[in-house]
């Protein structure tokens, strides 16, 4: 009798250190939800955390592969048992969660459930989330998901109670997350003014300088060919050094997220803020992406947020796609959005670009090659690919 209580134990500080451990609030997501599963037995376990327009910002899942997960489509809403437990903030242990009259079915590609527990997670008197789990296991001899006496939850009062200790912590690390991601947006804010401020006042002083040194030049071109001359040089000198200070300024300008999260991790980032700031839907998705040159890196970045701002601001698109993936030593950024598109040929004829001499100057920059794909009424497909990697 004495080893379960301290093998219980064990186990719940295992997922409480690992929740401690991390940072990004993803991270604590996935740690929370993979940690809860384990712990209690589950076939599969996931956690949802609202938004303020009926869906959910964030939902990770933990027993489901990345293809059946893709199968199902998009998030959920907040309707039936989710909702309840979101609006009514109380834990909901269910012996069929098919038979609550609350049930409002899913998607045909989704896994089948059974016996079910979900509990919210409080912030104080907020709901900033909620814990689901689905079909308790039977003992490893018994591989079966269904629960152990026909007509009950498997799920028991002791796995609600051990849930409710987890969700309490789970609150308090995704808090902590929160702040630490709040803390890092405005140091990196603070940072940028700081760059910014100087970037001006060094770039305007050579400017400044540059404007009278040409004025002189232009006094003197009459008059005194060879001191014209003279002041001509030293205009180029000041150009140079004024290119040479943006070019400095440019590269310690490069995205903070590039550096501690990884391309990937900063376009999922990207994708999932746009998804929850505009009534478009935006997805991303990744395969077989190693690290790129740093340069490779930032210029893929760039030319992802042009063609998102693009899309969301100027298409009237329902749905934006993202995608990055691996291809011939290099990596290839594809954004395609189903909204109105447009003619390429007309649009440059007319001279409104759309960002799209600068999302081609940064690609030739690195190397690289830009496609754009699009039609009025057709939607358009912005594609980049990079060497290197």
């Amino acid at each position: 009798m004495s080893q379960g209580p301290r093998s219980g134990l064990a186990a719940v500080s295992s997922a409480l250190l690992a929740m401690s451990r991390h940072l990004e609030v993803r991270d604590v997501l996935k740690t929370i939800v993979a940690s809860a599963r384990e712990l209690l037995g589950a076939q599969y376990a996931a956690l949802g955390v609202p938004d303020d327009h009926g869906g959910f910002a964030q939902f990770v899942v933990d027993g489901v592969s990345d293809a059946q997960w893709k199968a199902i489509g998009p998030l959920p809403r907040q309707h039936g048992i989710l909702a309840a437990m979101l609006h009514e903030a109380k834990a909901e242990r269910l012996a069929d969660v098919r038979k609550d009259p609350r049930f409002e079915g899913w998607p045909s590609a989704h896994p089948n459930m059974s016996d079910f527990l979900g509990l919210p997670i409080r912030d104080g008197d907020e709901v900033i989330g909620a814990l689901f789990l689905a079909n308790k296991l039977r003992p490893a001899t018994e591989d079966h998901p269904r629960p152990q006496q026909e007509g009950s939850c498997a799920f028991t009062q002791e796995d609600e109670e051990l849930l409710g200790i987890l969700a309490q912590h789970a609150a308090i690390a995704l808090t902590n997350a929160r702040l630490y991601e709040r803390s890092r947006e405005l140091t990196i804010v603070e940072e940028r003014s700081r760059l910014a401020h100087e970037l001006h006042d060094a770039v305007s002083q050579k400017l400044f300088s540059l404007r009278l040194t040409a004025q002189a030049a232009a006094a003197l071109v009459d008059r005194d060919p060879a001191r014209a001359k003279g002041e001509l040089q030293q205009v180029a000198a000041l150009a140079a050094e004024a290119a040479d200070e943006l070019r400095d300024a440019v590269v310690e300008l490069r995205p903070a997220a590039l550096d501690e999260d990884g391309l990937v991790a900063t376009l999922r980032t990207q994708a999932q803020v746009l998804d929850r700031a505009h009534s478009a839907r935006v997805t991303f998705d990744s395969c077989g992406v190693r690290a790129l040159p740093a340069a490779q890196e930032e210029a893929v970045l760039r030319v992802a947020q042009e063609a998102l701002h693009n899309a969301l601001r100027h298409s009237g698109a329902e749905h934006v796609e993202v995608t990055l993936a691996r291809r011939a030593g290099g990596a290839v950024l594809r954004v395609t959005d189903d909204g109105g598109g447009f003619d390429p040929h007309t649009t440059r004829r007319a001279g409104r670009h759309l960002g799209l001499v600068s999302m081609r100057d940064r690609t030739s920059g690195v190397g690289g090659t830009l496609t754009v794909q699009s039609a009025p009424g057709k939607g358009t497909t912005i594609e980049m690919e990079v060497p290197g990697g």
